[in-house]
């Protein structure tokens, strides 16, 4: 016979303590558990006290804070699975996605009578020092994140190699060691076969450094990919000579590899209960610091940022947060020319980055699109760039087999442009906040590798 799985059970007064006493003995025998302890959620409509549910050698553990004290009462009791004998009242669908939210984020599955969540998949792959850059949803900045993270990595002498898992990814592990990722190499890779304009491109792009390129495709609601070669990219980062490594998620899927730190980053413009709700809160109860991205108007207004802000708080008050809005950087002078930018964020940005490039880049604007990711409405848009001299563009999407393509056709100076994400207040700069990661990252690499030596002796 197997062993048995070590197991709490969620628990309320809206039902008769002989109910649940029977419940727990009788799923104990069919799912093969060592029930652990009780974990009492509140209601009394049948119940006089807490314990008249208690059940021989199982702990009854009645919390000041049901959902506050629920991650304490997995660390202590270690176990392999939450059962959740509750229901409403007392626990409703919003509170029961954050208990299985709390209960995934320690490696813990979590059951119900018609649901199963499992802990998503996380292997230990990296000895070296490592970062996540995980977001809650497409377009949120993640990539743009990682680019910057990697740039300050470099200047600080620390050598990082980024694995980027994308939609657009190449079949196996793909490395990028060339230090120039212009035009030229990008047209050749789209000859390849492969989609151009990959995040692992990007990254390489913008910061310089290797990068190796993975894929997945589908999500599940706490994050993980069905089908991923992510984790053979990141062995593949841990056999180059680069000294620390940043894995980039995708969309809002998690990298099925286990890092020594997690960044989330949250779009201020995205629906609250999208980004944070449902087992939205699993990502930010991985991670060690958010960086809110399209903090200002008109995505957000303050108010909306700052209950972005109170609900991060409630569901991990530990966690470094910081304010950021991006401005484009072109990778090549622009002063005194005639520009056509092209871009995937949205219309609502058009005012805002024009006016950034006039003042700050000298150029003069003719005309934008922000359909880098709808070809058919980009070809259109195109129509309107007769003038430039530059077409000034993100590496995403469309930008290499649509938009390269029309720059060449018409003679025009393509020049590809990074999101800086740039502090939108508070007391904390990108670079301190980088390394307020990577300090952790260091830390806890040097600590699993003196437990992986003293385990093998």
């Amino acid at each position: 016979m197997s062993e048995k799985r070590r197991a709490v059970f969620l628990v309320d007064g809206e039902h008769h303590p002989d109910t649940v006493r029977g419940a727990v003995r009788a799923l104990a025998e069919r799912e093969n558990l060592e029930p652990l302890a009780l974990y009492f959620l509140g209601g009394a409509e049948k119940l006089g006290d807490a314990s008249e549910l208690s059940v021989e050698g199982c702990a009854l553990v009645v919390p000041g804070d049901p959902i506050g004290d629920f991650a304490n009462t997995l660390e202590r009791y270690s176990p392999h699975v939450v059962l959740d004998l509750s229901d409403l009242p007392v626990l409703g669908p919003a509170m029961r996605m954050r208990m299985a939210a709390t209960a995934l984020a320690r490696g813990v599955a979590y059951l119900g009578a018609d649901f199963e969540f499992r802990p998503p998949r996380r292997e230990r792959v990296l000895t070296k020092p490592s970062c996540a850059v995980i977001g809650t949803g497409k377009r949120c900045g993640k990539t743009a994140v990682s680019a910057e993270m990697a740039r300050y990595l470099a200047r600080t002498g620390r050598e990082p190699v980024v694995v980027a898992m994308g939609r657009g990814g190449p079949p196996r592990p793909y490395v990028v060691e060339e230090r120039v990722v212009d035009e030229e190499y990008l047209q050749g890779e789209l000859g390849k076969g492969l989609h151009a304009a990959s995040d692992h491109y990007e990254d390489a792009m913008v910061s310089g450094v290797v990068t190796v390129g993975s894929r997945r495709c589908g999500g599940g609601m706490a994050g993980e990919p069905f089908v991923t070669n992510c984790a053979e990219a990141a062995a593949v980062a841990e056999s180059l000579p680069g000294r620390v490594v940043i894995v980039e998620g995708s969309g809002s899927s998690v990298p099925p590899v286990l890092t020594d730190t997690s960044v989330l980053v949250v779009s201020a413009a995205q629906d609250l209960e999208e980004a944070l709700g449902y087992l939205g809160a699993y990502r930010l109860l991985i991670s060690d610091g958010v960086i809110i991205t399209m903090a200002e108007e008109p995505f957000a207004s303050s108010r909306r940022i700052q209950e972005l802000r109170e609900r991060i708080e409630w569901i991990s008050g530990d966690v470094v947060v910081l304010n950021t809005i991006f401005r484009p950087h072109p990778l090549k002078p622009i002063r005194g020319r005639k520009v056509f930018l092209v871009a995937t964020a949205p219309p609502e940005a058009r005012e805002l980055l024009e006016k950034h490039l006039r003042e700050k880049e000298g150029c003069e604007v003719l005309g934008s699109s922000f359909n880098l990711s709808r070809r058919d409405r980009l070809v259109s848009d195109l129509g309107g760039a007769d003038e430039a001299e530059v077409v000034l563009t993100e590496l995403k999407a469309a930008a290499v087999d649509v938009v390269a393509r029309y720059a060449r056709r018409r003679g025009k100076e393509l020049v590809f442009f990074h999101n800086v994400p740039v502090p939108a207040g508070g007391d904390m700069d990108l670079e301190r906040f980088f390394e307020t990661m990577w300090a952790k990252a260091t830390e806890r690499s040097c600590r699993q590798k003196k437990t992986r030596k003293e385990k093998t002796g």
